[in-house]
């Protein structure tokens, strides 16, 4: 006898149909990737970079690629942290591998490679994507508040102001406020369903995922989160000013950390892969109006990008095959449960 708790039997195509599934979703993932890529090579100006970044000595390049790489370990550190607040049943390693492989997608249009650290949680773990997504949000909420911080503390410390700086972060501030308010997105959510009385699940997934944000409000959890988020950000930053200062054009290390998170917000609010085009464009005219010339400020926003950007994206696609198959192995010993 059935009863409504009772799981289904699977049909015998059932397994090719969710195997296909899974093939399309990694090879649309890649195309984005791809599309993203393209556009991130036309706007780097590839060859004129390497040529500048021959002229560092090795030790300069390793110390901006570890400066970036405390930079997402800190972040990944943050990541487990909210995993854990939230309940759910992941190591150390496992999340760090998670949030280093999701890198790999870092240049998909309107950052949709978001979904891919959703999908091998959901592998793994079995938790359906809106209990993981408040991790998601709370996460990018984390960085803007951690950006905006430092971008606050650096225009007080600048020697020269930034047009537009201070738009730019009560921006930041208001989205991490609206991304962390589990009421309000729960009454949007709410509101949207009333609205158009349409698709009833979607908007209950919504609200349920909106409400659980409550998890992340925690005094300890939000001071910790915040200074891991400012030590990654500040090291980047900091990256940034040494590079200036190698090139012979110092303008500061406020002015320069202003600049670099500045342009790097920026960046992001275009919802551009990667922040491509925006966080360049920035980046070159505040330099431009700090008195640093052209002949510095285009290849230093060249190599910035590159030890940056690049190097996560890099990253990425080393740890993503790794993590590809551990969330097929974890899928497969869950179901065998």
């Amino acid at each position: 006898m059935m009863t409504s708790d009772t799981p289904l039997p699977s049909t015998p195509d059932a397994a090719p149909r969710k195997r296909w599934r899974d093939r399309l979703f990694v090879v649309g993932l890649a195309g984005l990737f791809l599309l993203g890529l393209a556009g991130v090579i036309a706007a780097t100006g590839w060859r004129e970079t390497m040529q500048q970044i021959a002229r560092l000595h090795l030790w300069q390049i390793g110390l901006l690629l570890l400066l970036s790489l405390a930079n997402y370990l800190m972040r990944g550190l943050r990541w487990h942290l909210f995993a854990q607040r939230l309940g759910m049943p992941t190591r150390l390693g496992q999340d760090i591998r998670h949030f280093l492989g999701g890198f790999a997608m870092s240049v998909t249009p309107g950052r949709v490679g978001e979904l891919v650290r959703m999908r091998w949680l959901r592998r793994e773990t079995g938790w359906a994507y809106e209990r993981t997504a408040p991790m998601v949000l709370v996460d990018r909420a984390a960085d803007l508040v951690a950006m905006a911080l430092i971008l606050g503390v650096a225009l007080t410390q600048a020697t020269t102001g930034i047009r537009g700086a201070l738009p730019v972060t009560v921006l930041a501030l208001a989205a991490a406020f609206m991304a962390t308010r589990p009421r309000l997105l729960a009454w949007i959510a709410h509101m949207g369903y009333r609205t158009t009385g349409r698709l009833p699940r979607l908007f209950a997934k919504v609200r349920r995922a909106a409400l659980s944000l409550e998890r992340f409000s925690h005094g300890p959890t939000l001071m910790l989160a915040l200074v891991l988020g400012l030590m990654g950000w500040f090291a980047e930053g900091y990256a940034f000013h040494l590079l200036l200062a190698w090139m012979g054009a110092d303008p500061g290390l406020w002015t320069a950390i202003a600049i670099f998170v500045f342009a790097t917000l920026a960046g992001g609010l275009t919802g551009a892969p990667g922040g491509v085009g925006g966080a360049e464009a920035a980046m070159i005219a505040l330099l431009t109006l700090a008195g640093i010339p052209l002949a510095v400020s285009v290849p230093a926003t060249a190599i910035i990008r590159v030890t940056t950007l690049w190097f996560a994206i890099g990253i990425g696609m080393a740890v993503f095959p790794l993590a590809e198959r551990k969330s097929l192995k974890g899928h497969h010993a869950l179901e065998s449960r």
